[in-house]
């Protein structure tokens, strides 16, 4: 069993900054900036965050890199990088450009219009541009002790593998993914070029168990065997892509030279929060708190009315977990993750 428990990790760590690539769990408002249909910035999204405001973030509250910025000593919450209203201080303490609806495919990023990892990487080198007219000489110093927070690959499953896309990568799923961590391995080789040398990467959770992956096995069943559960062929689709993942970053590791490279094992924990729910404070699982819980995400989850205390809930919406069951999976990385490369 993974402990819950609350870890405040040192500044004196000498973490300068965390920079965040991915998806929708560590975007904390880029796609308001965007023209996508894939937005949170509008109620009940932001219920329980400060000052009761939605941001933007795919959640009731923080996300899991608002907690590591705040516990490293850098930001209280981690910024977009295309919010108009970022600081020199906001620069140099780390910014995000994940974008909600993106994949290590872009064509899953095409489907929702969401910012690609290419594009990501792009924002990444303009950001640097921005640096270093703000710290100078320290810029490079500022990139060598930053922690990079890569965390995505479950759009590619969800939209592109089992949804809308209409590829035909489910017929040949061992060479999708050796696409997709492909696409992962070149982007963090780049990143390392550009000075970066400390790595997380956060492996796939049991997608089979999302809520609007159950529902959506059940709408395709007959009636009589409807039964909501986790979608076994999924979640072993996920521990295939997670153990040739780990295997990539091991080898990936012995090539990046001062690098530091460490695997965020998302499956596991989450597997420990459903299989163990009350560990967390959780009630519900198989469920979202927004309105039914069993579809709404995005753009659906606007204008509906959602439970009372979603601390009691593992998922917020039918994708997304909520505030508590980030700040579990920040305490995790806190205390068994950062360690490893630092």
């Amino acid at each position: 069993m993974f402990e819950c428990m609350v870890v405040a990790a040192s500044p004196s760590q000498n973490i300068s900054a965390l920079l965040v690539f991915g998806d929708s769990t560590v975007d904390p408002g880029n796609n308001d900036y965007i023209s996508t249909f894939f937005k949170s910035n509008h109620v009940p999204y932001g219920r329980d965050f400060p000052d009761h405001t939605a941001t933007g973030r795919f959640s009731n509250g923080k996300l899991v890199t608002d907690f590591l910025a705040s516990a490293l000593g850098l930001e209280p919450l981690v910024r977009p990088y295309l919010d108009p209203g970022l600081t020199d201080s906001n620069l140099e303490s780390g910014v995000s450009f994940a974008s909600a609806g993106s994949g290590l495919d872009n064509g899953t990023s095409s489907i929702s219009s969401s910012i690609p990892m290419l594009k990501q990487l792009a924002y990444f080198e303009e950001y640097l541009g921005r640096l270093q007219k703000v710290a100078g000489n320290r810029t490079q110093d500022i990139i060598s002790n930053a922690v990079f927070v890569i965390s995505v690959g479950s759009n590619d499953y969800i939209w592109t593998v089992y949804g809308v896309s209409g590829n035909d990568s489910k017929g040949n799923l061992p060479d999708y993914q050796n696409l997709l961590l492909g696409n992962l391995r070149s982007s963090i080789q780049r990143l390392h070029e550009a000075g970066g040398r400390k790595f997380t990467v956060a492996g796939l959770p049991p997608i089979g168990c999302i809520p609007l992956q159950m529902t959506l096995a059940i709408l395709q069943k007959p009636v009589e065997l409807v039964e909501r559960k986790c979608i076994e062929t999924q979640n072993e689709d996920a521990k295939a892509y997670n153990s040739k993942l780990q295997a990539m970053l091991a080898s990936l590791q012995t090539e990046l030279l001062e690098s530091k490279v460490a695997y965020v094992d998302l499956y596991s924990l989450l597997m420990d929060m459903l299989t163990n729910p009350h560990n967390y404070g959780f009630e519900v699982t198989s469920r979202g708190c927004c309105g039914t819980g069993l579809m709404e995400a995005g753009p659906l989850c606007i204008g509906v009315v959602a439970c009372q205390d979603a601390s009691k809930f593992l998922f917020w919406d039918a994708i997304h977990p909520t505030e508590a069951a980030y700040k579990a999976i920040a305490d995790h990385v806190l205390q068994s993750v950062l360690p490893l490369i630092l």
